[in-house]
């Protein structure tokens, strides 16, 4: 079984990346938060950063591409080519209401039409492996069987099935009766995304769909940077490796030079999901979140390792 980190916008940038695979069990896989192809000869600074391979050592990355025209996923791929990537990922899963109105992301699932003639150009021009993520439809569970006929049409690099319709954002339960029937008939690997927040949890995924080789995590691994360790049997993370992480995530933002406020942001984004491994520790989760000078982010900081209850 492979481990992927799900990309989250704004969250598992460059640094957070390059900081969790330091401190913890390394991915099989990082994918980068999606990339808008635009009318720019190349990627803008902020882009390059999370792109550059410099940036990336030592880490599989796959860059991941939002948008549906073809053309303008080709254009996109041929810059990505010139950074030495392999294998592009298409994001059919977003369920942003921004992202959905323009027909992109999960919302070009509403045009199965529209996907396969997109699919047909994309695959008659790549040049790289196209893996695809995606929700199993727009409104109802029942679009997935179309698009699933659709998918293995073409020779796909991975199928990564977030199994929610978009119309449920993250709310409800991740329908895995869809997915057993995929793992069925997908016609290439597949991988099982959603709600994957405990080692038990993961353990119940492995055994019911065997035929998923991979499990991508996301907002389980923010809430809880060790969770990889306790699914491969290594321990849980303690008072001591969770300090570490935070205090590296913390200084390399500040070494952006990018301003208190905006590392202040950067580090409040995160605690709204790591908060979840400190329990008891609502008062010091909010003084985190309404603290406006660095001086008291680390303080309320500091107090929230000392009094939570977490092994050493």
């Amino acid at each position: 079984m492979q481990y992927y980190l799900a990309p989250l916008e704004g969250i598992t940038t460059r640094i957070y990346r390059r900081v969790y695979h330091d401190c913890f069990t390394p991915m099989d896989k990082y994918f980068t938060p999606f990339l808008s192809p635009h009318l720019k000869k190349g990627f803008s600074a902020k882009e390059k950063a999370e792109i550059w391979p410099e940036n990336n050592q030592r880490m599989r990355l796959v860059p991941q591409i939002l948008t549906n025209r073809a053309e303008d996923f080709l254009k996109t791929e041929e810059k990505l080519i010139c950074y030495g990537y392999e294998e592009i990922n298409l994001n059919l899963g977003c369920p942003s209401k921004t992202v959905v109105s323009k027909g992109r992301g999960s919302g070009f699932l509403a045009d199965p039409e529209g996907l396969d003639r997109f699919l047909d150009k994309l695959f008659s021009g790549t040049k790289v492996r196209i893996s695809i993520k995606t929700r199993i439809g727009k409104d109802e569970p029942e679009e997935f069987g179309r698009l699933l006929e659709i998918y293995n049409q073409y020779p796909l690099e991975e199928l990564i099935i977030h199994p929610r319709v978009q119309k449920d954002f993250y709310k409800n339960k991740p329908n895995q009766e869809v997915f057993e029937e995929a793992a069925k008939a997908c016609a290439c690997p597949l991988c099982y995304n959603g709600d994957i927040f405990t080692k038990e949890a993961a353990a119940v995924i492995e055994d019911r769909f065997p035929e998923a080789g991979a499990l991508m995590i996301g907002r389980g691994i923010i809430a809880n940077p060790g969770l990889l360790n306790e699914i491969k049997g290594q321990g849980t993370a303690g008072r001591e490796a969770l300090r570490r992480f935070h205090d590296r995530l913390y200084e390399e933002y500040q070494s952006l030079g990018m301003g208190d406020k905006n590392v202040l942001f950067k580090m409040k984004e995160i605690w709204c999901y790591l908060g979840q491994s400190f329990p008891g520790c609502g008062r010091q989760l909010k003084s985190i979140k309404k603290a406006e000078k660095p001086d008291r982010y680390e303080e309320a900081v500091r107090r929230c390792f000392e009094e939570a209850q977490l092994p050493d």
